[in-house]
Formats: structure tokens, sequence, C-alpha cells
């Protein structure tokens, strides 16, 4: 365990509390108006600008993680808003102006011959590009209203023998091998989703046009060409993203529905129906790894031990400091994140925890990202450590594949290890073409604002057959699948961050293949990767990792071979 505590800070007040926007206003105004007369005065002011960034994105995120911890709770809720509506829409134009600062100085110049500092400005240069002051309130408003995905989403529960229960718990029992249980659940969860149909469909209208104005604003056509710049995509372009599309329905979709035969086959059915597809075709019950939160926190420290003690370190430490809270209970947000402290530089694991393989997998997931902050937590800049999807879930979906061979602490049975082995290989098969239809649905909402409801769900249920296996009967249930997409929450809150898991899986799968011919070596070069943070392109990070940033066709190829030859170890 390591013993980690605040750094010193040297600009900003050790006492200070963010009550108002004059308590932090000074800081800006001294930022901007301190000459800079030397390349040394240029790397202190570059340091006091990330002294305020790291104390007040830690802020945020605090506010963030509390807000999401308890969502019935008004204070916290209100904490957050006010940091979101008060605070950030007057840092923008500020930051702004620092960033003019920064481009127009000619010590910047100086520093931008490397590497680190030339990949920190470049996304500086292209803030100000895209900078609009008639934004800065719109982007407060998207912000604001984003998070009533959250809140929807947390407030949705079913009855089931007397007990209220969560989404997250409600589907546990989609894996019971009764399958009128299965679909007694299945309709409850139906029957409540349809309550928030039209809720779904009013809040993503809001934000589409809300993100078309702020693109507009900005000069572009639509939201998509901004946000592809805004994301910083200097790697890859959207004729990319269109031939990940593709590639992925003509290579990846065809196993997928080879691997579901399988399944429909052994479960003696024609067509699955909608409450069919988390069972275990052979009538074995749900994977349990754990009971309670403690155990999982347990059982995967003593896993990330055995693949590396630097994890196993990490996650210790996290425990120790109480940056953790797993467990699934009302009024918690759904899903799980790593967010990321840049002040104090140990993040913090928020995840719904019922008991599931799921879980398991979520746990070693986020336990990948934290990994990432631990790694590049001494790097001398915030703007360092502000990290591009593509590299952040690199981390994370290696780190499940890197600790698949340690999953016997958890599945002491031989069968029940071999058997999540082949759910995660299958699972990862199984996401690929969710991530593309999902990316290729978000080109669509934006590039086509105008479109109407019918039109919008007309595409998606178009966008479900071509990356569908056409196996599964949803009759009487067509609206729950022509509304799956309002369970997405990228789309709500972080549009087009979705297609970097699947450029991240197959990155991940690259790290893998390798630790399978040298164990060793894959973990070093994985490790030396992380630390970099994003001081380095994104092509030069998965080079140091050992692998190819790499989408094509003949490479997803490969690397499906490569699944098909060790699932079938598995049988």
């Amino acid at each position: 365990m390591m013993n980690i505590s605040k750094p010193e800070r040297h600009f900003i007040a050790k006492d200070l509390t963010i009550d108002s926007w004059e308590s932090i206003e000074k800081y800006y105004n001294d930022l901007l108006e301190r000459p800079i007369d030397t390349l040394a005065d240029f790397k202190q002011w570059l340091s006091d600008q990330s002294e305020l960034d790291a104390v007040l994105e830690e802020n945020a995120a605090w506010r963030y993680i509390k807000m999401t911890i308890d969502t019935t709770d008004e204070d916290l809720n209100k904490s957050y808003m006010f940091f979101v509506t008060e605070i950030q829409p007057k840092m923008a134009p500020l930051e702004d102006k620092l960033n003019q600062k920064l481009a127009s100085s000619p010590f910047a110049k100086e520093l931008e011959g490397q590497s680190d500092y030339f990949i920190m400005f470049r996304k500086v240069r292209k803030a100000l590009e895209l900078y609009r002051e008639e934004n800065v309130k719109i982007i407060s408003e998207i912000a604001e209203e984003s998070q009533k995905f959250g809140a929807l989403s947390a407030a949705q529960s079913i009855e089931h023998d007397g007990e209220t229960l969560t989404m997250q718990k409600a589907a546990l029992f989609l894996k019971e091998t009764d399958e009128s249980v299965r679909k007694e659940i299945f309709e409850k969860i139906a029957a409540r989703r349809r309550e928030d149909f039209e809720k779904f469909n009013d809040l993503i209208d809001s934000l589409i046009k809300k993100r078309h104005q702020v693109a507009v604003n900005a000069g572009f056509e639509n939201f998509r060409d901004y946000k592809m710049e805004a994301m910083g995509r200097f790697d890859y372009s959207v004729s990319d993203c269109e031939d990940f599309h593709t590639s992925v329905k003509k290579v990846i979709v065809p196993i997928v529905k080879s691997i579901k035969q399988k399944k429909l086959d052994l479960l003696g059915k024609d067509k699955f129906k909608p409450w069919d597809l988390d069972v275990d075709p052979e009538g074995k019950a749900p994977l349990k790894p754990f009971e309670t939160d403690k155990e999982l926190l347990s059982g995967t420290i003593k896993m990330f031990d055995k693949v590396d003690p630097y994890f196993a370190e990490c996650l210790a430490t996290m425990e120790n400091m109480e940056h953790l809270d797993l467990a699934s209970k009302k009024g918690k947000a759904p899903g799980g994140y790593n967010y990321p402290l840049y002040e104090i530089g140990v993040p913090f694991i928020f995840m719904n925890a019922v008991g599931s393989h799921r879980d398991l997998v979520t746990m070693v997931h986020e336990g990948g990202h934290a990994v990432h902050s631990f790694l590049s937590r001494d790097l001398e800049l915030t703007g360092f450590k502000n990290l591009p999807s593509e590299v952040a879930e690199l981390a994370s979906m290696s780190m499940e594949l890197l600790t698949m061979e340690e999953w016997n602490e958890f599945y002491p049975n031989k069968e029940d290890f071999t058997r999540a082995k082949r759910e995660q290989l299958e699972t990862v098969l199984i996401l690929l073409p969710w991530i593309a239809q999902v990316d290729e649905f978000q080109h669509w909402l934006y590039v086509n604002h105008t479109h109407t409801r019918d039109e919008r769900t007309e595409k998606w249920i178009s966008l479900s057959k071509e990356y569908g296996t056409s196996l599964v009967d949803y009759s009487g249930y067509e609206d729950i699948q022509a509304t799956s997409w309002q369970r997405q929450l990228h789309i709500f809150e972080v549009p087009f961050y979705y297609i970097e898991y699947g450029i991240a899986q197959l990155g991940a799968l690259g790290v893998w293949m390798n630790s399978l011919k040298n164990k060793q070596q894959a973990i070093h070069d994985y490790k030396e990767a992380l630390k970099l943070a994003y001081t380095k392109s994104i092509p030069e990070i998965y080079s140091t990792a050992g692998i190819e940033f790499n989408f094509s066709e003949s490479h997803i190829l490969k690397l499906a071979d490569f699944i098909d030859e060790e699932l079938e170890k598995l049988q």
C-alpha cells in the first residue's frame, strides 16, 4: 500500500473553499496578468496553471461522485449543478484567454519541439480554434440537461416478490434457468421502461438541438464534424470510423451469429425470445463469483497481485483512502466509472455490483483505469494526464484480458473458470457490433439533426438488422428493441465517446496476444505505455504497448481468427 497525500500547493491557497466564482477568479487574473519574460517564467506559469486545473477538476469530480452515489440527495445535486452552472461557464472564457496567452508566447514554440508539450499545445490550439463565447452558455445547459439521463435511469426499478429491485439487480434474473421467471422479469422491466420512452425522447431531442447549435456557432455543418475536432481525434477520421462500421459488419457479425446459433441449438428453440439472451443455454445457473462488494475487492486485489504486485498496491491504496463505492443500491446512478482525481493522483471507482460475473469484469476494467492514473500521477502537468479515450480504454480493456488466467480466484471450480473465460471472449466479439451500431447511430443522429422521432426509430431498427443476427423474435416487444438505444449512457451524456471502446478492444486483444507469447514483456510494455498518459500520439502509445493502432478489415480479421482459436481451446 502506498502512503499518498496531496502535494503541497504553491499557487492555490491550501484552505480554498469554492463557494463562489470570486473564490477562484483571482487565480485566473493572476495568470492572465503575469508577465512572462523568460523560459523559466513560462514553465512556472504552466506549472501554476496546471495546479489550478488539478484543484478545480478534483473539486468538480468529488461533486459528481457524491451526486451519483445518491441521486436522491437534493443538496448533493445542487452542489454539482452549482459547479456546472455557476463556475464552469465563467471559467470557459478565461481559459480561452489563457490558451491565447500560451499559444502566442514565443516560449511555447521553444517547448513545442518536445513531444510531450507538442501534444498538449496541439490540444490548446484546437480548443482556441473551436472556442466561441456564445457557446459557453449552451454548453453549460447541455451539461446540466445531460445529467437528467442518470436521474431518469436511477429512478427506474421494479417490484418482485415483495422486493424493490434496481434494474441492475432485476437483470440478474434474466440469467435464471426457469423461463417463466425470466419472462416475468423481462416484462416487468419492459413495462417500467415504457413509462419513460417519451421522457428519453424529449431529452435527446433537446440535446441534439443544442449540440447542433454549438456546432453551427463554431462554423461546422453538423455536431458530428464539430465533435470529431473537439475530441481531438488527430489520428483518425470520419471515414476511418465508417471503415470500422463496415469491417465489423463483414467480419464480426457472421462470427457472432455462429456463436449465437450454437447457443440457440443448445436451448432447443428456433428463435430466441428477448428474455433468453443472457441465460446459459445448457441450463447452468448464472456464474456467481462473489456475494459482497468486500469479497469482490479483496479477490480482485489478490488477482492483481498475481499479474503484477504494483496493480494490487494501487487498489489497496484506494481501499485505504476510501476511494471506492462498489455496491448497487437504491438511488445510485447506473453504470460504473473510474474518475481521475488530478491533485491527489488517486482515482475513485464507482460501480453497481450485485454479485454477477459482469460485475467482476467491470471491477477489473475500472481497476485498469485506476492503475493508469497511478502510473501517470507523477507527470509534470495536469494537461499531460488528460487522456483521449482510445488510450484510457486500452488500459482498462487490456486489464480484463491480462487478469483472465487469474479468475480462478473467484472460480475455484474448473468448469466455472473455463466458462467465465469463454463468456469473456464471446462478449468481446458480441460487444463489437453493438459499439459499431451505437457509433453509426450517433453519426446519423447529428448529420440528420432535423430527423423526426419516427425516422430515428426506423434508423435504429434498420441498424439493428445490419448488426444483428436475425435470431431473436421480438414479437410483442418490438417497441423494446426499437428503443434499446435509450439505455446507452454515452448517447446522452458523452456523445461520440463509444467507438473508442471498439478501437481500444482491438488494441487490448493485441496486448493479450503478446502476453500469451511473453507475459513479462507484454506487461512491461503495457505499463510503459500507460506511464506516457497523453505525452505522445495515440499510434506512438500503442506502439510502446507493443501493438498496432489499426482497425482495418484485415487487422480485425486477424484478431477475430485469434479469438476463434482461443475459444476452441475452451470447448
